[in-house]
């Protein structure tokens, strides 16, 4: 093992710097065995590095290679298997863990060993020792040794020195010379330890000869101190000559940082100045423009704006620390200050005598304008007020109270003078209308009501007739036209349509009418969004997209949004408008209760029109109001329809024919179709038209006996004792009941659910509705015959509650239940 050490330390660890310490043959364990050798190294250069090197011998040849190198200070653990018996096992873990198994134990501890003194001397006990026997670290410092915890064999390696090849050569060459040199070392010892007493006399005879040289040596060297005393003396004049240079040295540049310091002051003093100077100069010509500038001409408006925008970048400029408490800018501040106040009180004087006097040259009355029915342009004061607009923005800006002062004045002065106009305006559209039924039927409104003789006629005339339902259209629409020719009435209803729309002076009114509403509607909408837009870009309350989010104005009332400043002005300005146009549309529907349809198609284009274009303003929401009435009116004026058709009074001597209203809805539904033609609200006359269809059918066969109970109830007869009226006993209810069984209530409902399909599918004027509402004919029958149906259950429950409460603990109840007539209008739907 030693020939094997020396010769690993020879080809392989000295070309490297590297001395070996200890080695061991190992091999994996449980693998095929292939041995190679552990070697714990150390380096001769500092700092050491202590690595665990694994060499295999070459299997082409007797020499060694390096095969793997690990750092002492990657080890983490050893692990000697078992440290009360002997095993030749044990574990290094390195980045992973390598099992080895040595060819001897001893072999084993001795490689073990050594690391724990490395371990011990270079890595601060960093490794761990497991399984390691403490009799063995114990054994790994002998006594009497160096204190030095890495050992003996450490100590050692430090004293030993490796021949060179020289010395190397000598021995040889001296080996050759004598024979015995390997067979007898002891000879060949006594022979070199001769030659050495031999060398060492003749050395003491050559220095023993050389005393005379040593004398000479000494004296130079005497010589030599004394001149070295010289030169350090020179030295020491030089080096207190350097000092003093240094000294004056140190105060020159102490001067000059002194001088450069004060030149930096001077300098920031400079640009301080000039800052002062440059932002907080105001010129002569701008300071004039603000004490006396003219601002009536277009060309002191400009020199006024120029000199205010100069004030305010003057008073806004950001003064750095230290700036307020020197004596000239508290100076210019409080100039800035007078020039300020002094301005905007001669800008707000100014601009209200301007709000007065534009306000006399605005304000004539409509008189000019009565025949075209238009209302006045404020074009020319927009005009000349935008001119102050950039004066205003810098009111705003300095004097908040001033600005929020002449807004007040603007809108109360521009509210007297609209509200006159407006006024004026909606009498003339007023007197229009009004003229227009004057000149058709020669009275102001001509709402007089048909007389019920008249209406008694004209039903009985259509109800007289025994025969069967025969004949065409047109002559219905002979019979209905008979009972008009005595005079012509403008009450709105199903039961005279064929009569009104036979006349051309009622056609001729009603589009008057319309062409007079849309005159109005199309002279107010240009009117409030020029005062609109005038009074963003005036008072500046303009919305910006990019900070649409985060824009506020504040007012007296707190923070709000500048588009609700713009609506709040605006519902001032224009209070009066929606007040006037439900006024006017009230007339319409007092005139002629039909007029809702062209108002409802009109105001809805203009809605749409004004949601368009801005959805949030003023005028949008005015209409928006105005069209939630006329919706109203248009859905009372169905409602009116209906009633009218329920207040019908059949003839009991009739048995075929065909009802007033029926032909009334035909006349309706073509009316209807011209004024929506392409209209938004198109969906508003498709369920007008199922409730009106529904209402027809229904009422075909209303039920009197159930009428006459509510009308005892409403007389003031308390509802438990409507059962003792002779002609409301429980004996007429058995009655009435047994004359309805199941069988021929399915039967009624068949034959009405042809008539319906008749009307719905076969009537021309029908079919075109059907058309227009872009569905099949059967579609809307199976729209009707459902609405029909859920109207019968309503009728089944309320008189199911009229019975519980008229005539309690009677027990009696109708002949069919709910799900019976469900059962009926699902089997008959299918059927057809």
């Amino acid at each position: 093992m030693t020939a094997i050490k020396h010769a690993l330390q020879r080809d392989i660890f000295t070309p490297n710097d590297e001395r070996l310490l200890s080695i061991v043959n190992v091999c994996k364990a449980g693998k095929k065995k292939k041995n190679c050798f552990l070697c714990a190294t150390v380096t001769t250069e500092r700092p050491v590095q202590v690595r665990v090197v694994k060499v295999k011998k070459s299997d082409k040849g007797d020499f060694y290679k390096r095969q793997m190198a690990w750092e002492l200070r990657d080890l983490a653990e050893v692990d000697a298997k078992d440290a009360s018996k002997e095993n030749p096992e044990f574990d290094l873990h390195f980045e992973k863990v390598y099992r080895w198994v040595a060819s001897s134990t001893t072999e084993k501890n001795s490689f073990i060993s050594c690391i724990w003194k490395l371990n011990q001397r270079y890595l601060r006990k960093k490794v761990e020792f497991v399984n390691v026997s403490s009799q063995l670290l114990e054994e790994s410092v002998p006594s009497g040794e160096s204190q030095s915890v890495a050992g003996g064999d450490e100590d050692a390696l430090d004293d030993y020195q490796e021949l060179n090849a020289r010395e190397e050569q000598d021995i040889e060459g001296m080996m050759e010379v004598c024979d015995y040199a390997i067979s007898n070392a002891e000879a060949f010892a006594e022979k070199l330890s001769r030659e050495l007493q031999v060398l060492d006399g003749a050395n003491i005879q050559s220095i023993m000869a050389s005393e005379k040289q040593v004398n000479i040596l000494m004296q130079l060297l005497d010589e030599a101190l004394s001149e070295v005393d010289t030169i350090e003396g020179k030295l020491s004049s030089y080096e207190e000559m350097l000092q003093s240079v240094k000294e004056q040295m140190d105060q020159i540049s102490q001067s000059n940082r002194l001088i450069q310091i004060s030149n930096t002051n001077n300098g920031k003093l400079l640009d301080e100045i000039q800052f002062l100077v440059n932002y907080m100069d105001l010129s002569k010509g701008h300071i004039r423009a603000l004490q006396d500038g003219d601002l009536s001409s277009p060309k002191g408006i400009e020199a006024c704006i120029n000199a205010s925008e100069a004030l305010l970048q003057c008073m806004n400029v950001a003064l750095r620390p230290g700036h307020d408490k020197l004596m000239a800018v508290k100076q210019q501040q409080h100039l800035f200050a007078e020039l300020r106040d002094t301005f905007a009180r001669r800008l707000t004087n100014h601009l209200n005598n301007v709000f007065v006097h534009q306000g006399h040259d605005q304000s004539s009355t409509l008189s000019q304008h009565t025949a075209e029915l238009t209302l006045p342009k404020h074009s020319p004061l927009h005009r000349d007020l935008l001119r102050y607009a950039k004066l205003m923005e810098w009111l705003k800006n300095t004097q908040r109270e001033k600005y929020e002062g002449l807004s007040r004045t603007y809108v109360d002065y521009m509210t007297r003078l609209y509200e006159r106009e407006i006024k004026d305006f909606f009498e003339v559209a007023k007197i229009k209308m009004a003229g227009t039924t004057k000149e058709g039927k020669g009275n102001k409104f001509a709402t007089l009501p048909r007389k019920e003789s008249a209406l008694k006629q004209d039903t009985e005339s259509l109800h007289g007739s025994s025969g069967k339902l025969t004949g065409s259209t047109s002559s219905l629409n002979k019979l209905a036209v008979q009972g008009s020719n005595s005079r012509r009435s403008q009450s709105s209803s199903l039961l005279d349509m064929g009569n009104m729309s036979a006349s051309d002076l009622d056609v001729a009114d009603r589009t008057k009418f319309d062409k007079i509403f849309e005159q109005v509607l199309s002279e107010l909408e240009p009117l409030c969004l020029a005062e609109q837009d005038f009074i963003s870009k005036f008072f500046k309350l303009q919305q910006h997209p990019t900070l649409l989010q985060g824009e506020v104005e504040e007012s007296d009332g707190g923070v709000i949004s500048r588009q609700d400043m713009v609506r709040l002005m605006m519902n001032k300005i224009f209070h009066s408008i929606e007040t006037e146009l439900n006024s006017l549309i009230a007339l319409g529907d007092k005139i002629d209760s039909f007029h809702s349809l062209y108002m409802l198609v009109k105001m809805s284009h203009h809605v749409w029109t004004a949601q368009n274009v801005d959805p949030a303003s003023y005028l949008s929401t005015t209409l928006g109001n105005v069209l939630v009435t006329v919706k109203r009116n248009f859905d009372k004026c169905i409602s009116g329809q209906m009633r009218q058709m329920e207040e019908v009074k059949i003839s009991k001597k009739s048995k075929v024919g065909i009802l007033p209203f029926v032909t009334g809805f035909e006349e309706f539904a073509e009316l209807a179709e011209t004024i929506f033609r392409n209209a938004e609200r198109r969906g508003d006359l498709d369920k007008a038209y199922v409730k009106l269809i529904k209402a027809v059918f229904v009422n075909g066969g209303s039920d009197h006996f159930f009428e006459g109970v509510e009308a005892r109830v409403a007389q003031g007869v308390r509802e438990e004792e409507v059962s003792y009226q002779l002609a409301f006993n429980k004996q007429e209810l058995r009655k009435v009941i047994k004359e309805y069984p199941g069988k021929e209530v399915k039967k009624g409902l068949d034959n009405l659910y042809k008539k319906v399909d008749k009307h719905l599918c076969e009537e021309e004027s029908l079919l075109q509705i059907c058309f227009l509402f872009g569905c099949w004919p059967c579609m809307l029958v199976w729209v009707v015959w459902h609405s029909m149906q859920d109207e019968f259950i309503r009728q089944y429950k309320h008189f199911e509650g009229l019975i519980g409460r008229c005539y309690p603990g009677s027990g009696i109840t109708m002949e069919f239940t709910i799900g019976d007539m469900l059962e009926y209008f699902s089997s008959i739907a299918q059927s057809h």
